[in-house]
């Protein structure tokens, strides 16, 4: 029976040019011959984050650079680069160095600006964190760390610090200096003065101190706000001389530092302290109760220093002095100091200044103390109405997650991470916040998610809703998990599908090879493992997932991809990973892996950040932009082709007795072919080179184009969903082989395989055709034949001869030889009572004691039958025509 037509089309999908013998090296759509790399420095860490970002009306590239130094001072930067079509990019540094936070003494020196970039495609906004920020309080450096909005202009905005909070030094200190003709002498009261002050931490967010002296009259020395330094406080100091006076009118002095000294310069929410400092009994005393009490209200400490030397000099009983002093005295325990004369005040500069120092600075929950260290921005993570920073230092590096938003920042207690980090492995050092990111399920909305690289040692990630009023309530906890987020919307429906969480540091096999975690999200909101991802068998030391980011679908089939950074891998060059997204989870094997050295030999940790969400060159594709050790990298993605081939036949067989046109002087059967081609693809089009031809080895073959023309490869330009046809034209020879098809093939390929679309490596790579030949049987195609044997010989009959002699042993041979015979006739007849039989083959035994000699082959032929005359036996188109066969022996 003749086989049905099969079809098998060629892709030609060598469209990176790259070879796959070396392991090292795959390609796919993710081009690495056209990239373009920006170099920055290599001081400044530049290339150590990267953000797509689209501002201005233009699209940039941000580059962080959080060792970039501005002036003395290593505080790190942001650089935006133009994304055009240029080829050089000049990079414009953002100065974002100079954020600041007000009436702060603030330290900037390796604050790591630009280690966290998130950038906002809603309002085109982005946010860049220096995790390292710190500022003085006290003899401290707190380093809560800070973020700089910036808008779409570039322009800064404003300050992110949530876990900033005033230092226990936020106070505003009034010191009443008694300077009537008693005290003597002056350089002893100044002594102290200056003695107290330089045991002050001056400075913004900090110790503010005015002066007020007063004997008959009250002057003010300096206001609050005039100094912002203890040097400066001090030398003005120096120069305060003793005004003198008759009289000591303390209660005025209190009255007017209370209604003038906190006024001019004063800060509402910070600390009052005043220092009363007097050797006699006042002379408005009557107006002491009411200044006193009025000062209570104002929330002011009172502190009373009495003087006795006027009094021992004198021999004068100081007891009514001492207990007017008192009741100046917030707190006559704590706040009251006597001494024995003006030279004796050095001997309580240090008491005062513990006393006023112990005064309780923190707020009402307790919490600044918990956050001193929190290293706010050392990730972040753009919401719906604000942004998530991580603060990996807080509550004794436990970590926590804190928000901020326009109405101001949240903080969750302490304890509402205590049912995942419980106190008795507070000393492990969990660092939860060292990701952040969220998801969105069908079941809860919007999920905030956290991980805790340390927790036990093995890391914890935490799914978790947080309230604008603090409430922060953990939903779920998966152990084991480390360090980097990525949340995947494969069919991109709003949907989150997978979480998927990076263990650069998983050890495996004596190697720190990295492993990235699936987990799937369930309509419910629930995560279930799902498999791993995993770098090359033959890397080392990877840290593969150090950094993950989605990319909307590459290649067509409407899922999202992933790309994981491994930027330790060959060497510490760097890698990355393409994995494509299917039905409910990933492509468990990569689909590309681009080296470093793919891209330029001189890069190095090639992969430590990666984000894709622009299309920047304008052909409807996502580009991938990669960081690196003082660079940053931008890679092309193109265009997946799938090549759509249709082939018809006309007619749809080979009829061979059909000749209807002639060729070379010769009838032959002419037939017609009609090619089409389709693409599907995510871009504009795809130029396509193709050929088609006959499969045929023989130096005579059966089929022949009719144009010469034709074999040779052809160009065409598609757009997707348009279909391009060819008609073939060709003619078949008289030949003797009708049982074996015609093998037509088509070949299709790229005319440009370095630049622009590349075949689907998964999709058929050949398209061959097989033109039967009519076998001249029903329309099923299968043929009946229903072939009929009949022989006979000039032997004699045993039976015949057993009639004449008795003599003849029994035996089961049929025909006897008569002796002196030479020769043996046999005559075999075939006939075909069905339909056409083909491949007939007849075989014809005899015994040992004859001999081959010669054979005859007849054809009887009907004459309504006479076009059938030209078969032979093995291949022959007959029916019901005998076919006799002489065979003779010797």
């Amino acid at each position: 029976n003749v086989l049905p037509m099969a079809f098998i089309l060629t892709f030609f999908s060598n469209a990176l040019s790259c070879g796959f013998t070396d392991w090292r090296r795959t390609c796919f759509n993710i081009d690495t011959r056209h990239a373009k790399i920006i170099e920055g420095s290599k001081e400044a860490q530049f290339g150590y984050t990267v953000q797509q970002h689209e501002a201005d009306g233009r699209k940039w590239l941000l580059v962080g650079a959080p060792f970039e130094s501005s002036g003395e001072h290593q505080t790190g930067d942001v650089y935006r680069c133009p994304l055009d079509s240029k080829p050089a990019t000049n990079c414009t540094r953002l100065h974002l160095g100079k954020i600041s936070l007000n009436n702060v003494s603030e330290r900037k020196e390796k604050m790591r600006l630009g280690m966290t970039l998130t950038s906002n495609p809603k309002d085109n906004s982005f946010v860049a964190c220096g995790p390292l920020w710190s500022y003085e309080c006290g003899s401290s450096y707190y380093s809560t760390g800070i973020c700089s909005r910036v808008n779409s202009s570039f322009s800064f905005t404003h300050s992110i610090a949530p876990a900033f909070q005033r230092c226990e030094t936020y106070m505003d200190i009034v010191i009443v200096l008694d300077g009537s003709n008693s005290i003597y002498p002056w350089f002893e009261v100044q002594d102290f003065l200056i003695n107290v002050l330089q045991k002050f931490y001056v400075g913004p967010g900090q110790i503010q101190v005015g002066v007020v002296q007063y004997g008959a009259r009250v002057v003010n020395e300096f206001r609050l706000d005039d100094f912002r330094t203890v040097e400066e406080v001090v030398e003005a100091a120096k120069n305060i001389d003793q005004r003198g006076g008759e009289e000591t009118r303390t209660a005025l002095a209190i009255s007017t530092a209370r209604t003038q000294a906190f006024k001019h310069g004063g800060r509402p929410d910070a600390k009052k302290v005043m220092i009363v400092i007097t050797d006699g009994e006042s002379h408005d005393s009557p107006n002491l109760r009411n200044a006193v009490e009025e000062s209570e209200k104002d929330n002011i400490t009172l502190y009373g220093i009495a003087v006795l030397g006027y009094y021992n000099r004198r021999g004068i009983n100081p007891e009514a002095f001492l207990r007017e002093i008192k009741f100046i005295a917030t707190d006559p325990e704590e706040h009251f100091f006597s001494v024995t004369d003006e030279s004796a005040l050095k001997d309580i500069v240090d008491a005062l200044g513990e006393k006023i120092f112990s005064l309780e600075g923190t707020n009402q929950n307790g919490t600044a103390f918990g956050l001193q260290m929190s290293q706010a921005g050392f990730s972040s993570h753009i919401v719906e109405d604000g942004i998530l920073v991580g603060a990996v230092g807080a509550y004794d590096w436990n970590g926590a997650v804190l928000k901020e938003t326009r109405h101001g920042k949240v903080i969750p207690a302490k304890s509402s991470y205590m049912k995942e980090f419980p106190e008795e492995l507070k000393n492990h050092g969990a660092y939860l916040g060292y990701t952040v990111s969220s998801v969105v399920s069908a079941q809860h909305g919007q999920l905030y998610v956290a991980g805790a690289p340390r927790f036990n040692h093995t890391g914890k990630v935490i799914i978790f809703t947080l309230t604008n009023s603090g409430n922060l309530t953990i939903l779920y906890s998966l152990s084991g998990s480390q360090i980097e987020l990525a949340a995947i919307d494969l069919d991109d429906d709003g949907l989150t599908d997978l979480l998927l969480v990076g263990a650069p540091m998983y050890f495996y096999k004596g190697w720190e090879k990295g492993r990235v975690y699936i987990y799937t999200i369930s309509l419910q909101g629930s995560f279930t493992p799902d498999g791993t991802l995993g770098p090359s068998e033959k890397t080392h030391d990877s840290r593969f997932g150090a950094a993950m980011c989605s990319l909307p679908d590459l290649n067509g089939d409407g899922f999202t991809e992933l790309v994981v950074g491994a930027p330790l891998e060959d060497n510490h060059k760097g890698a990355i990973y393409l994995f494509y997204g299917k039905h409910n989870s990933m492509q468990p094997k990569y689909k590309q892996r681009i080296a470093a050295g793919d891209v330029s030999p001189g890069l190095r940790y090639f992969g430590r950040s990666v984000h894709g969400m622009m299309d920047v060159n304008g052909d409807q594709l996502i580009d991938l932009s990669v960081g690196s050790f003082g660079a940053a990298v931008l890679l092309w993605s193109r265009s997946v082709v799938r090549v759509g081939i249709s082939i018809n036949f006309e007619p749809s067989k080979i009829n061979v007795f059909n000749k209807d046109c002639t060729r070379g002087g010769r009838e032959v059967s002419c037939m017609l072919a009609t090619v089409c081609v389709n693409v599907t693809l995510l871009c504009f089009c795809v130029a396509l080179r193709y050929s088609f031809g006959f499969e045929e080895s023989r130096y005579f073959p059966r089929a022949v184009l009719d144009s010469t023309e034709d074999p040779q490869p052809r160009d065409v330009t598609l757009r997707p969903d348009s279909d391009y046809c060819q008609q073939v034209s060709f003619h078949v020879h008289v030949m003797t082989d009708y049982t074996r098809p015609l093998t037509f093939t088509v070949n299709v390929g790229l005319q440009n395989t370095d630049e622009g679309p590349v075949l689907d490596d998964g999709w058929p790579t050949s398209l061959q055709s097989e033109l039967p030949f009519w076998n001249g049987c029903d329309d099923d195609d299968q043929c009946v034949p229903n072939l009929v044997l009949q022989s006979s010989s000039d032997l004699l009959d045993r039976r015949c001869v057993l009639k004449h002699s008795r003599a003849l042993p029994h035996t089961s041979v049929l025909r006897l030889v008569e002796a002196g015979r030479r020769k043996v006739l046999v005559e075999t007849r075939l006939e075909n009572q069905g339909e056409n039989s083909y491949g007939t083959i007849l075989n014809i035994t005899h015994s040992p004691n004859l001999q081959f000699s010669s054979l005859v082959l007849k054809v009887y032929v009907n004459g309504n039958h006479n076009s059938y005359l030209f078969c032979v036996l093995n291949n022959c188109h007959f029916s019901s025509l005998p076919l006799l066969i002489m065979l003779a022996k010797c």
